[in-house]
């Protein structure tokens, strides 16, 4: 027999269980922000309880801490006293901030690329219209067309015309592959500001947010510093600024050679970056220079925009930067490319590239 088995109420467990889930959603954070270190988030998280009293007496972070390895999040070698993040952490942590992205996705209004190719997948909307010649006969709206024929003919005796038709308008969801650029260069952590770990968590929302709701799509992933090198994206949470120069030209090539690949015809390109190209790569060595705008390296990056224009690969920047001459920069960029520019903060970050985004991906079908 199916029942409900109802047990004794502890209010200790309950709080335990509430205690658990408030301390998973920092501990995600802090693993964000250390690189997947878990001893050195649990480190910072001790130092938080022990300023703001996140546990109790009943429930401490030692409990928290076996909790994690008794539900799979962490695992520990004993042998070599070693502790990592388990695949569900590193999933939970995308899905964490795909919810964070997505809270402010609802306020945002910024962002309309525009595409001219259709993809595949047709989605019934919740708009109507006439039937036109050549609709598919699955699109046509039984209920609304009865309605129509009894209001036009009236109810004696039931017939339909053509003009009685409605059908439903469908919303026609396109194909489309992107890479996304992240900047790993050392200003990522100058002058004691944190853009990477933002930068992360977009990063992180943007491919979760692909691989479960737009399964057909393509997203890679790449990193430039002195040079650009493309990663997977369960790399993220462990991704480091490291002492690199920023060469936007590497980036930009690397993207354009894996989008060739591509079959989809809507390509784009997201560039999540903070400071003007200083470095390119000639042979074996490296030109560098970071003492402002470099005519040879800007000309040569301005060639790339103008190549993915022609090729109809729009770029959209994002620049974490206030400079004024880096956003003149960024200005001319997105002229000679044809594509956007968002000179954010690092809170509205997130939002911004998730509008573009979305608005890619959806079009009405017009017939």
């Amino acid at each position: 027999m199916i029942g409900y088995r109802f047990t004794r109420f502890d209010p200790r467990e309950n709080q335990q269980k509430a205690t658990f889930e408030n301390l998973l959603k920092i501990f995600m954070q802090l693993l964000t922000i250390t690189s997947g270190d878990v001893k050195e988030a649990m480190r910072w998280l001790t130092n938080l309880d022990r300023r703001y009293g996140l546990t109790s007496s009943e429930y401490g972070i030692g409990d928290f801490f076996e909790d994690l390895k008794r539900k799979g999040y962490i695992e520990e070698n004993t042998i070599t006293g070693t502790i990592q993040i388990t695949p569900k952490s590193e999933q939970t942590i995308r899905r964490q901030a795909l919810e964070e992205i997505f809270g402010k996705l609802k306020k945002s209004t910024p962002g309309n690329h525009q595409t001219v190719f259709s993809g595949m997948g047709d989605e019934l909307s919740a708009d109507l219209r006439p039937y036109r010649f050549g609709d598919d006969l699955d699109q046509i709206s039984m209920t609304d067309t009865i309605r129509n024929a009894q209001i036009n003919h009236g109810l004696g005796e039931f017939f339909l015309t053509e003009r009685d038709l409605e059908v439903v308008e469908k919303e026609y969801k396109t194909q489309t592959s992107t890479v996304l650029m992240i900047d790993i260069s050392h200003s990522m952590i100058l002058y004691g500001e944190d853009r990477i770990t933002p930068a992360k968590k977009v990063a992180m929302a943007l491919a979760e947010l692909i691989t479960t709701k737009y399964k057909k799509d393509t997203l890679d992933i790449i990193v430039f510093g002195n040079d650009a090198w493309q990663i997977e994206i369960k790399d993220l949470p462990y991704l480091q600024v490291g002492p690199y120069h920023t060469n936007t030209v590497a980036g930009i090539e690397l993207a354009m050679d894996l989008l060739r690949r591509r079959k989809n015809k809507n390509k784009q390109i997201f560039m999540i970056t903070d400071g003007k190209p200083t470095c390119l790569k000639e042979g074996t060595r490296y030109y560098k220079n970071s003492f402002g705008l470099d005519s040879k390296i800007i000309n040569k990056t301005l060639n790339l925009a103008a190549q993915c224009r022609r090729l109809n690969i729009p770029i959209t920047t994002f620049m974490i930067a206030s400079d004024t001459y880096l956003q003149e920069f960024v200005r001319e960029f997105t002229r000679v490319n044809g594509g956007n520019a968002y000179f954010s903060s690092l809170e509205g970050l997130g939002s911004l590239i998730f509008e573009d985004y979305r608005r890619n991906k959806h079009r009405t079908k017009k017939l």
